[in-house]
Parts: C-alpha cells; sequence; structure tokens
C-alpha cells in the first residue's frame, strides 16, 4: 500500500495590529484565526512583529550618537507591550489554535527572559491544533534600522514543526536573502516554508518564487497592510511620522507552489485572507529533478554546518569550586 499523501487549506492573513496595544491585537488575532478557521483552513499565518507592532517610520528618538528621552519613553512602551513566551499572551494564542483546531503561525516581538530582559526579539511562534505552543524562531538577523530594536537571534530556534501534512518552518523577512540560513531549512526537510515579512516591494515576489523553486516547497509570505493614521494619537514621537505616506505597507502576501507558480495574490492595498488548497504531493513531484537537500547537492564539495546551540552571555564553572573543594579534603 502506497503512503496517503494528503491536501490541506492554508491561510494567510493579511492584517494591521492594533499598534503598541498588546491585549487588543492578540483579540484581533484570535478573531482571525477563528474566522479563516470557519473557511477551512488548518494551516494559519499572520505577519511577522504582529504583536504589538512593527514600527514602521519610527526612529525612536535615535540618531548616531545621541538619544532622546522621548524615544526612551516610546522604547518602554514597545517593551511594555512585548510578549513573554510562555506567558499568558501565548496561552491566549494558544487557546484561539485549540478552539479553532489549527496550527497557527504569528510574529510577534517577544520579550527576552532571565539574561536578556532588557532585549526585544523579533520572533515567529508555532501552535498546535491542542492548543500547544511547539516552538519558536526568532530572527538571526535584524535588518538596518531593525537592529535598534531588536537583538539577534541564534541557531538553536531554527525550528521545523511536524504535523501530519508535512515538515512546516520558515525565515522571518529578510533572513530569506541569507542562503545559508535557507540551506539550513531545506536540510531540515521543510515541506512548507512560512516567509512573514514587512517588506511590501515587487520585488519580495521575485523572493517568494525564488525560494518556492529552490527548496521545491510551498511558501506563504505574509504581510501587513498598515496605514499612518493607524498609530496612536499620543506616540510621544509621532512628529517622525508627518513625512510618512498614508499608507506606509502595502502588503503583498501571496502562496506560492513548490514550482513557483502562484496560487494565490499578491494582495495588496487592503486587509484580507488569501486562501489555497495545498497538495502535498506536489512536493515530490517538484523535487523528482532538484532536491537542494538531497540529489542535488554536493557535500563532497560544499558542506553546511550549522550550530544549533543557545548562546548564553554566562556560563556557570563549577570546577573552580569543585577543585577547590578537592584541595581542602586533601
Amino acid at each position: 500500500m502506497s503512503d496517503h499523501i494528503p491536501r490541506i487549506k492554508a491561510a494567510v492573513v493579511q492584517a494591521a495590529p492594533v499598534p503598541f496595544d498588546r491585549e487588543a491585537t492578540i483579540e484581533k488575532a484570535c478573531r482571525l484565526t477563528a474566522e479563516a478557521a470557519a473557511q477551512g483552513a488548518r494551516l494559519i499565518v499572520l505577519p511577522e512583529a504582529f504583536v504589538p507592532a512593527y514600527p514602521r517610520g519610527l526612529g525612536f528618538g535615535a540618531v548616531v550618537g545621541s538619544r532622546s528621552d522621548e524615544g526612551r519613553r516610546l522604547w518602554q512602551r514597545y517593551w511594555e507591550n512585548a510578549v513573554d513566551v510562555p506567558g499568558p499572551d501565548t496561552d491566549a494564542l494558544g487557546k484561539a489554535a485549540r478552539e479553532a483546531g489549527v496550527y497557527l503561525a504569528i510574529g510577534v516581538v517577544e520579550r527576552g527572559s532571565q539574561f536578556s530582559r532588557g532585549t526585544l526579539y523579533c520572533t515567529l511562534l508555532y501552535f498546535s491544533p491542542d492548543g500547544q505552543l511547539l516552538g519558536k524562531h526568532r530572527k538571526l538577523k535584524p535588518t538596518g534600522t531593525e537592529r535598534l530594536i531588536w537583538g539577534e537571534g541564534d541557531g538553536s530556534t531554527l525550528t521545523v514543526i511536524d504535523t501530519d501534512f508535512g515538515k512546516v518552518g520558515g525565515l522571518i523577512c529578510w533572513e530569506n536573502y541569507m542562503p545559508l540560513a535557507r540551506m539550513a531549512m531545506y536540510s531540515k526537510g521543510v515541506d512548507i516554508y512560512l516567509a512573514p515579512t514587512a517588506d511590501a516591494r515587487d520585488t519580495w515576489q521575485a523572493t517568494l518564487r525564488h525560494i518556492a523553486c529552490e527548496g521545491r516547497c510551498f511558501v506563504l509570505g505574509c504581510n501587513q497592510f498598515f496605514t499612518r493614521d493607524m498609530y496612536p494619537d499620543d506616540l510621544s514621537v509621532g512628529a517622525e511620522l508627518a513625512n510618512q505616506p498614508e499608507v506606509m505597507c502595502r502588503g503583498g502576501s501571496a502562496i506560492m507552489s513548490p514550482l513557483g507558480e502562484v496560487l494565490a495574490g499578491p494582495l495588496y492595498d487592503k486587509e484580507g485572507t488569501l486562501f489555497a488548497d495545498l497538495d502535498l504531493g506536489e512536493i515530490p513531484r517538484a523535487r523528482f529533478d532538484l532536491d537542494v537537500a538531497g540529489h542535488y547537492t554536493r557535500p563532497d564539495v560544499f558542506r553546511l554546518i550549522v550550530n544549533e546551540q543557545p548562546q548564553e552571555p554566562a556560563e556557570a564553572d563549577n570546577s573552580l569550586t569543585n577543585n577547590r573543594q578537592d584541595s581542602e579534603e586533601g
């Protein structure tokens, strides 16, 4: 008897958060998850940094060589609305996934814990249909001025989750321009590749199609539609937004097949949800002539080494204590 290869319906949700309001944004995310599930989706993806916001157009009062008090206060507000992982907010998102019976992936701004409490990370969270937090991926390399507000993840969160319809994983925004990072994901056997982003340029569509063709995987690209008037009126550095366009992010969410064909989208200039029926049988058919982690590799010539150990800033060394105790006992 041959293996049964399933089909599933996937949804990419192009929406805006309620900026700088974690609770309201999570409530919106839960509602959007339920709505997509009601239309048959089993895998639902929401954008990069959806909770509590991708702070487009804001400089947090920083220029080279100085920071402002107002910018520090805005940073505090951003930090206060970030997400603890795990915590009550992930519990709420897990509950939404459980009630909808779906796999849910959502971008959040994660507040560091233990050593890095004062650092924020751009993180992609994965939830199971039973509401469990299956894993997370922290963005390895924030781009440009994102480096002012987000720390760097490490190789311990190059996460791929197993589902009953294949392996799901991905990278965030311009991480997808890192060839070795893509190869790390391909080597984990990713079948459905998630690419939440803040890039609304036409060239991003070429990136999504290239990943699909290169990895012979489905690619779910998810962006926000965001306008300037969505920001709260009381932002302490709101004057920075005066010269920004009214539509600050036009979207561009899309779904690609393993041969780079457009299955849905791109969606521009409005909020909305894209759906596509994914025939997982397309993956082995596409890898017949190109499998970059299999028969199309040359490990005798090229090899990628990935460090997946957590990189903590401090580590206890008990050898000195043990040596002293041994000396005293001796």
